[in-house]
């Protein structure tokens, strides 16, 4: 201890780890008392100095999220399967593989977020190689989903008609751990797809084999591009590993889905196989974009559910105000709010994979193929929005945390927003909607009506009233708009095709909703998730257009207000 006169004008001080306090205030000399601690080993003090010391950081650190089993911890899921899949192979292989996911696959994920890919151009004696490297464990990842037969699944068809939903439900529990290689797997899926829907025969049998082996030596990816500038996709070798007739240009830039490598190609002289008719290509590859929006929407719909069961497991650690976050009311309304939307996407996008898995074995009627076709965009409009929004609240249920690169959540956000541009933005969706529409002449929107209806009147639980006439009303508002709107001008349509679009999926997520709440195996929380998702605006589109939002004298104002110039000099 070392004592040090100086003259005060009121108080004294005892200095101790940089804390000081008033010793005596009683006279105008005092003294002040340093404890001295010992300084670091390698931060030795001047002689005859004190020497530099630090303060404490405290003992306090925040636990982390832990992730557990996702399928354990979905009741909805398990509910889903309960009520349409009741297998219990099924039950047993998606809950040995969500264990799988927690203990080692979630991260790999991880891994090839951190160790993105990189293109080498060439090798180190000058020749042109085009080789894309991947961290390891995005290897890992492919060997992976040939075993557990992630495409396989949808392939094989063990559970009939059901195995697409079977594919997707583990895709779905997959997804956020897969560190985005859900992607080609979706890349796959189509491509097999459309040479199944064509004939599998010379030249592609052995690819299609390939597509769906659950062989991880076997087992082949896809990638999809159309062959213009704009295209990118993974590059295709020969079998001594080397580019035919594939010049990588580059490898893009992008926002998010850092895992993935997206490259620009230059094809010359590459070998390929016309699949198709010359000038049908477009309408063959169809099929493809069916699956493909399919794995969008999935992927959409698991990245809302992963950043809830992480936020309600953090609201179990964090304290704030002397309680924990799940003890505040206003807290657990935000992720109740979260919680509703995830369900209405899950079922949404369950019964756009059940639809499917019956046109696939033909049992579709034709209602169910035309409510597969008009279902399929809207699906894959609405929840890659719902996943934005959803993910981002998500994150701002951790707080600062949520911003934190390190903690892998921002990842999440960045990953979600491709969700609403890759196979389609929402504005090229909601017109596929009006063209669907139009090309079927108006049958698609026939079984819409006639489906939704059907599970309106299934619905007896007298705690579900509320919904089934908020669902009721907006059915007939919407039926009523649609029938105004065709004596209108053909750009009214145009301008109200995403409110459509949103009236559609809000509507028919509605009667999902009370429809599963209505088996005679579902919860007290189905039904209070149905009676919330029937609280919104169920119908936006009627809504704007008793407003003018669809008026013809609304485009030249929008274009002069998004173009206007100032004034000033």
């Amino acid at each position: 201890m070392m004592a040090v006169n100086r003259q005060v004008t009121r108080h004294s001080y005892r200095v101790c780890t940089g804390l000081y306090r008033p010793l005596s205030c009683s006279s105008s000399v005092s003294m002040v008392q340093k404890v001295l601690v010992r300084p670091p080993q390698d931060v030795p003090g001047a002689e005859g100095q004190a020497a530099f010391f630090r303060a404490g950081i405290g003992g306090f650190f925040q636990e982390r999220p832990m992730l557990k089993n996702p399928f354990l911890e979905d009741a909805l899921l398990q509910g889903y399967l309960r009520r349409h899949l009741p297998s219990e192979a099924v039950y047993s292989d998606l809950r040995v593989f969500g264990e799988r996911l927690v203990r080692e696959v979630d991260g790999w994920g991880r891994e090839c977020e951190v160790t993105p890919p990189r293109l080498v151009t060439y090798d180190p004696w000058g020749c042109r190689v085009d080789r894309i490297v991947t961290s390891p464990a995005w290897q890992r990842m492919k060997d992976l989903s040939a075993q557990e037969g992630l495409v396989a699944i949808g392939y094989e068809r063990s559970y009939g008609e059901w195995s697409r939903v079977y594919q997707m439900c583990k895709l779905y529990l997959y997804s956020p751990s897969s560190g985005l290689y859900t992607c080609p797997l979706a890349m796959t899926d189509g491509a097999a797809k459309v040479i199944q829907s064509l004939g599998v025969s010379w030249p592609v049998a052995d690819a299609f084999s390939r597509l769906t082996s659950r062989d991880p030596e076997h087992f082949w990816t896809s990638g999809q591009w159309m062959t213009e500038r704009r295209g990118g996709s993974d590059v295709v070798r020969d079998e001594q590993g080397m580019v035919q007739g594939i010049e990588v240009q580059r490898l893009k830039d992008k926002l998010g889905t850092r895992q993935m490598p997206t490259a620009e190609l230059l094809l010359d002289s590459l070998p390929a196989h016309r699949l198709s008719e010359e000038g049908r290509g477009v309408a063959c590859i169809a099929n493809m974009l069916t699956v493909t929006r399919i794995h969008n929407s999935v992927s959409a719909v698991a990245g809302m559910r992963r950043v809830l069961q992480l936020a309600r497991d953090y609201a179990t650690r964090r304290s704030t105000f002397g309680k924990l976050l799940r003890d505040h009311p206003l807290h657990m309304q935000t992720l109740a709010r979260m919680e509703v939307e995830t369900r209405g996407a899950f079922l949404l996008v369950m019964e756009v994979c059940r639809l499917i898995g019956r046109e696939e074995t033909g049992h579709a009627s034709q209602l169910e193929t035309h409510l597969l076709r008009l279902l399929t965009p809207v699906a894959k409009l609405y929840t890659g929005k719902q996943a934005v929004a959803v993910i981002s609240e998500g994150l701002e249920s951790f707080g600062g945390q949520g911003y934190i690169e390190d903690t892998g959540l921002p990842a999440m956000l960045r990953d979600a927003q491709v969700l609403s541009i890759w196979e389609g933005t929402t504005n090229v969706l909601s017109l596929d909607v009006l063209r669907c529409v139009s090309r079927s002449s108006g049958l698609v929107l026939q079984a819409y009506f006639t489906h939704t209806q059907s599970l309106l009147a299934a619905a007896s639980l007298p705690s579900l009233s509320v919904a089934v006439r908020s669902v009721d009303s907006a059915l007939s508002g919407l039926r009523e708009f649609l029938q105004a709107a065709a004596l209108t001008p053909p750009g009214f349509m145009e301008l109200a095709a995403r409110d459509l679009a949103y009236s559609l999926a809000r509507i028919y997520m509605g009667a999902l909703l009370i429809d599963h709440a209505s088996w005679e195996g579902a919860s007290h929380s189905d039904a209070y998730a149905a009676l919330r998702w029937c609280e919104q605006d169920l119908c936006p589109v009627v809504s704007k257009a008793a407003i003018g939002c669809y008026n013809m004298k609304t485009p030249p104002l929008d274009a002069a207000l998004v173009y206007e110039e100032s004034t000033r000099d």
